[in-house]
């Protein structure tokens, strides 16, 4: 596997999966400095040719994220407050943004700014007993300013995503599941069995298995065509779909049906 090691952030590439993990034990807080490693990881895995699916996670078995260091915001002035936050809608959408399918494995407590970051990704998978979710912000007087107030309430409807934040609930991954905020919970034994069956389940969505391009693009047509007007996405739709049918994905996947065979696909 190969591994490159930036401060805050692990980054690793096998079978063109990358997996990001948020390191800062015990409770893999970010701070500015994580989130522009976030952000670097994200234009690496970007760049990168043999990159088709992302998997983000966090270290150890407690935490996938607990959300913004407390005390790096009680120490900071309104105006580094405010560009950090800046900073991180714009990290986030990039994430939303890279015509790459994200998944976000909650192995731990998902809390505040952390469930901010697992709404960016486009799958959530999480741990069944493994922690808790929530966007608790309220109880320390602000609002969920990573995104959060807008991802809820585009993700779910909108009355019960205003009720989950004025509360300042926490809820476990059944629960999350049952409001449609993670797409599945996993029973596993241990943590290092989950993550394996993450980056198998990612695999599936990497060539040869799956036309990764056409992953991507769906992504991006969706992730950009539920912002704008309904004709407007529809024209993203067309063009996307353009792309793809003069990928070489699209002639293989065409010539294995009519040939009755498994497809061999290459991502491009």
């Amino acid at each position: 596997m190969d591994a490159t090691k930036t401060k805050l952030v692990d980054y690793r590439v096998k079978n063109g999966v990358a997996v990001f993990t948020l390191t800062d034990p015990p409770a893999n807080t970010y701070t500015h400095e994580m989130m522009r490693d976030l952000d670097e990881c994200i234009l690496q895995a970007r760049f990168d040719e043999n990159v088709h699916v992302i998997v983000i996670t966090g270290a150890g078995e407690k935490f996938f994220c607990a959300g913004a260091n407390i005390n790096m915001l009680k120490a900071a002035n309104p105006t580094f407050k405010y560009f950090f936050c800046l900073h991180a809608n714009e990290t986030l959408n990039r994430f939303e943004q890279t015509p790459k399918l994200v998944i976000a494995a909650l192995n731990g407590h998902t809390v505040g700014g952390g469930l901010e970051i697992a709404m960016a990704a486009d799958l959530r998978i999480a741990r069944r007993g493994a922690g808790r979710a929530g966007l608790p912000e309220v109880t320390l007087g602000v609002l969920p300013g990573t995104g959060g107030t807008q991802r809820l309430g585009r993700l779910i409807n909108k009355a019960t995503a205003i009720e989950l934040m004025v509360t300042g609930e926490t809820f476990d991954f059944e629960k999350a599941l049952q409001l449609g905020i993670v797409n599945q919970v996993w029973e596993t034994a241990s943590n290092d069995e989950f993550m394996e069956r993450i980056f198998k389940y990612a695999e599936m969505f990497c060539p040869p298995n799956r036309a990764a391009k056409a992953v991507g693009r769906i992504k991006r047509s969706v992730q950009s065509g539920v912002e704008v007007p309904f004709e407007s996405a529809l024209a993203i739709e067309r063009e996307l779909q353009q792309q793809l049918f003069q990928s070489e994905d699209a002639k293989e996947g065409l010539a294995a049906y009519i040939e009755k065979r498994k497809p061999n696909f290459t991502a491009k």
